[in-house]
């Protein structure tokens, strides 16, 4: 028993078309998500080390896990905004990447099992900044040429 909306009541807010979104769009989205879920998931343990480990500095390691949670929330809450189309979701997620390649640079210098964790940020950092700046992302989120003369 399904009701008919009259033709011309709004469709509800809840209705966002992201099958329209291009795919360029929802790759940036779920890049800028992975990484946000592994600072997430670097600053949780890094809580618990500080918490029930034995580090060097307990002090210093709940104050760093604190941190990189905190830092994860802008990658994450950025991919959510890209998920959803919204417009201002591109500079944070920018920002998330260009912030991403001076620490891939560190995890290089490091050498050893890090460099493969340093290319594998330096790549998704450069993919997901071309993916938005790409001209299909930049209309999808309403930003191009045309919206600049309104």
């Amino acid at each position: 028993m399904s009701k008919k909306q009259p033709a011309n009541a709004p469709a509800p807010a809840a209705d966002v078309p992201t099958a329209a979104l291009p795919g360029r769009l929802t790759a940036a989205a779920a890049l800028t998500a992975l990484e946000g879920l592994a600072l997430a998931g670097l600053g949780l343990y890094m809580l618990f080390v500080g918490i029930a480990g034995d580090p060097d500095s307990p002090q210093q390691a709940e104050t760093g896990g604190i941190t990189l949670l905190a830092l994860a929330a802008l990658p994450l809450i950025a991919a959510r905004g890209l998920r959803l189309g919204r417009r201002w979701s591109r500079g944070p997620a920018l920002i998330t990447q260009l912030m991403a390649l001076p620490v891939a640079w560190t995890l290089y210098s490091t050498g050893g099992a890090m460099i493969a964790a340093a290319v594998a940020l330096a790549v998704a950092a450069v993919a997901v900044v071309a993916l938005l700046v790409n001209p299909t992302a930049t209309e999808a989120l309403g930003i191009g040429p045309g919206e600049q003369a309104r």
